[in-house]
C-alpha cells in the first residue's frame, strides 16, 4: 500500500509524553481500592462527584460510590428537563448543519428542574452520608466536591462506540452531530461548572481509564497546574484517519502499519489534547485547556490573555496527504462572518508549512487571474448535485510544493494541500470553521457524502486573492532577522507570526511575552533549556510540537544532531 522510507533516519517521536514531577505520591491515589481508602474518611455531609459529560456514571456508580456505603444517593440527572425540553432550549445553538452550530452562554441550571433541586437542598439531612454524582450534580450544596475529568479526545472516542450526549439518547446518532452537541453546548456549560468550583474542589478523579481511575488531591491538582506552566512540555497528540490520509505519520511517528491511512494528527490543540503528568508512580492525564482555564496568564502573558481571554490562540496539526489524495477544497470564514453568524470572536486564519513532499507535491491557493465567478458558481453547485466533476484547475492556482516552503492563507483564501504533501498547518485556534466547497466526488469514511458548505464559502471567498496577490503576498514571505533566525509569515492579516531558527549549535529564543508553540522542523532532537535553571532540560525529536509558556520569557535551544536543526515556532505579535 505504501512504500516506507520517507526519511533517512529513524525518528525519536514520542507518542506518550509525560511530564515527571518526583515525590509527590501523597497527592494521588491509584485504582479503586486505593480511592476508597481515601474517601471512606467521609462518614457525613453531601459528596458531590460532579462529573464530565461522557463519563462513564455506571462504573463510576458501581465501582466507586456504591463502595462508600451512603446513606442517601441522589443520581442527579433523573432531575433534568426532558429530552424535548433540552432539544427546543438548544434549538438556536445546534441548527440544522451537520457540522455547524452557535456558541452557547448556557449554564446547568438551565438544564434542570430547579424546583425539585431546590426540594432536595431543603431536604438533605446533613448528619448522615449522602452522595450526589452526574453531570449537574454540583447544584446541591456540598461539604466535599469531587471533579471526574475526561479528555476531549476520549470523549470524541466514545462517542464513535455508541456513548450519548447528555439526556439524549442518541446513540446511533452521526458523529459530525454528537461532536457539535458537545463542542458547542455541553463542553462549554461543564468548563463553566469548573471555573466556578476551581477553588472549591477537594479532589480530581482522571477517569480516561476505566478500569484505573487516579484520584488527586486539590493540592496535587494546584500542583500540577503550578509546574506545568513553568517548563516548555508537549500534549499527548492523537491520530486519526480520512479519506484522503497518506502514510508519511506511519512511518515518522510510528503508528500502526496495517492501518489505511493517517490523514490528522493533533498535538498542539489544547482543547483538543491532553497532558501525562507523573506524581510519583503514578500517571495522571488531564485535559490541557485545564492550563488555558485556570492559568491562562502564566501559560499565554499578559499581553495575549488581555485579548483572547481563556480561549488559546495558537494550533499546530499536522496533515499527510502522502500516496493519499487532495484535502478538500475549501475556505475560513472572514472574522466578521464568524462574530455575526457562529458567536465566535475570532477565525481561522492560517498556513501550510511543508515538512515533506514528493516531486509531484502542490498546494492549490488562490484564484486564478480573471476567472468568470458565476460560472464558478455554478460549476460548484452543478457539482454538489453530482451533475458534473468539477475542474479544480480551470479556476484555482496550483503552486509546487517543496520542502520547508511556507504558504499563508488569510481567512477568505480559497486553498487545499495536494496529494504526497506533509503539512504542519500552523493556525489560529478555531476548531471547525471550514467551509468544504468541493471535495473531489469522495463519500467519508462513514460512506456518506462529506459535508459541503457553499453558501456559508461563496459568502467569504475573497477573488482579489488571485495568482499575482498569492505571489506577492502569500508564498515564502520570507525576512531575514540575524544569522540564526528568519520571519516567515504570517500575513498581516493574521495575528500570529512564525520565526524559523536554523543552528547547529545553540540559539536564544525570546518568546517575545507570548505563549510559544514550536516545531522541530529538522533534525534529529534537540533540548530546550532554561537561562536561569528553573527548569529541567526538555528534550523534543522530529516533527514534535511542543509548547513554552510565556511565563519563562527566553529559552535557549541546542540541537542535538550534527547534521543540524531547524525550528519553527508561533507567537501572538
Amino acid at each position: 500500500m505504501n512504500n516506507m522510507g520517507y526519511l533517512n533516519f529513524k525518528t525519536k517521536y514520542d507518542r506518550n509524553p509525560v511530564i515527571k514531577l518526583t515525590d509527590h505520591d501523597d497527592h494521588v491515589y491509584e485504582g479503586f481500592t486505593n480511592i476508597h481508602e481515601q474517601l471512606r474518611n467521609i462518614k457525613k455531609g453531601v459528596v458531590v462527584f460532579e462529573t464530565y459529560p461522557g463519563t462513564d456514571l455506571s462504573v463510576l456508580k458501581t465501582r466507586i460510590i456504591d463502595g462508600l456505603n451512603p446513606d442517601q444517593l441522589i443520581f442527579i440527572e433523573q432531575y433534568a428537563k426532558p429530552e424535548e425540553t433540552i432539544n427546543q432550549m438548544l434549538e438556536y445553538n445546534l441548527t440544522d448543519d451537520r457540522v455547524f452550530g452557535k456558541y452557547s452562554y448556557h449554564e446547568i441550571k438551565d438544564f434542570y428542574d430547579l424546583d425539585a433541586i431546590k426540594t432536595i437542598n431543603e431536604n438533605i439531612d446533613k448528619d448522615k452520608l449522602t452522595i450526589v454524582y452526574g453531570f449537574g450534580a454540583s447544584l446541591i450544596h456540598f461539604d466535599t466536591l469531587i471533579m471526574v475529568s475526561l479528555t476531549r479526545w476520549e470523549i470524541q472516542l466514545r462517542y464513535r462506540q455508541g456513548a450519548t450526549n447528555f439526556r439524549i439518547e442518541n446513540q446511533d446518532e452521526d458523529i459530525l452531530r454528537k461532536y457539535k452537541r458537545g463542542y458547542f453546548v455541553e463542553w462549554r456549560v461543564a468548563d463553566r461548572i469548573k471555573d466556578q468550583y476551581i477553588n472549591e474542589l477537594d479532589y480530581v478523579i482522571d477517569f480516561n481509564e476505566i478500569d484505573q481511575p487516579k484520584m488527586i488531591s486539590k493540592a496535587g491538582y494546584h500542583l500540577i497546574l503550578d509546574e506545568m506552566v513553568k517548563r516548555p512540555f508537549r500534549m499527548v497528540p492523537y491520530f486519526d484517519p480520512g479519506v484522503w490520509g497518506g502514510q508519511w505519520m506511519k512511518e515518522v511517528c510510528h503508528l500502526d502499519p496495517n492501518k489505511q491511512n493517517f490523514a490528522w494528527s493533533f498535538d498542539g490543540v489544547p482543547e483538543e489534547n491532553s497532558i501525562k503528568i507523573q506524581l510519583g508512580k503514578t500517571i495522571v492525564e488531564l485535559p490541557a485547556q485545564d492550563l488555558v482555564q485556570f492559568r491562562s496568564i502564566d501559560l499565554m502573558g499578559n499581553r495575549v490573555h488581555a485579548r483572547f481571554g481563556k480561549h488559546f490562540p495558537i494550533r499546530f496539526d499536522l496533515l499527510d496527504t502522502f500516496e493519499g489524495g487532495n484535502l478538500s477544497l475549501q475556505v475560513h470564514p472572514l472574522t466578521e462572518y464568524i462574530q455575526e453568524t457562529f458567536g465566535m470572536t475570532y477565525t481561522q486564519d492560517e498556513s501550510y508549512y511543508i515538512l515533506d513532499t514528493k516531486d509531484d507535491g502542490v498546494v492549490y491557493l488562490g484564484f486564478k487571474e480573471n476567472i468568470d465567478q458565476d460560472a464558478f458558481k455554478n460549476d460548484l453547485r452543478k457539482a454538489e448535485k453530482g451533475e458534473i466533476v468539477f475542474d479544480a484547475d480551470k479556476y484555482i492556482n496550483k503552486f509546487p510544493a517543496k520542502k520547508h516552503d511556507h504558504f499563508l492563507i488569510p481567512a477568505g483564501t480559497i486553498h487545499c494541500s495536494g496529494r504526497n504533501t506533509m503539512v504542519l498547518e500552523i493556525s489560529a485556534c478555531v476548531y471547525i470553521f471550514t467551509f468544504k466547497l468541493w471535495d473531489w466526488g469522495r463519500l467519508g469514511l462513514d460512506q456518506k457524502p462529506r459535508p459541503v458548505h457553499l453558501d456559508h464559502g461563496f459568502k467569504n471567498l475573497q477573488f482579489d486573492r488571485d495568482t499575482t496577490y498569492v505571489k506577492n503576498e502569500l508564498i515564502n514571505q520570507i525576512e531575514p532577522i540575524d544569522e540564526y533566525s528568519e520571519i516567515t509569515g504570517l500575513h498581516e492579516r493574521e495575528f500570529l507570526e512564525t520565526i524559523r531558527y536554523t543552528f547547529d549549535d545553540e540559539v536564544i529564543i525570546d518568546l517575545k511575552g507570548s505563549v510559544n508553540v514550536g516545531n522541530l522542523i529538522e533534525g534529529t532532537h534537540a533540548k530546550i533549556m532554561s537561562l536561569d535553571h528553573s527548569f529541567d532540560d526538555y528534550e523534543v525529536h522530529y516533527a514534535e510540537t511542543f509548547i513554552m509558556p510565556a511565563k519563562i520569557q527566553k529559552v535557549k535551544m541546542k540541537c542535538l544532531d550534527p547534521k543540524g536543526c531547524k525550528v519553527i515556532k508561533a507567537h501572538v505579535r
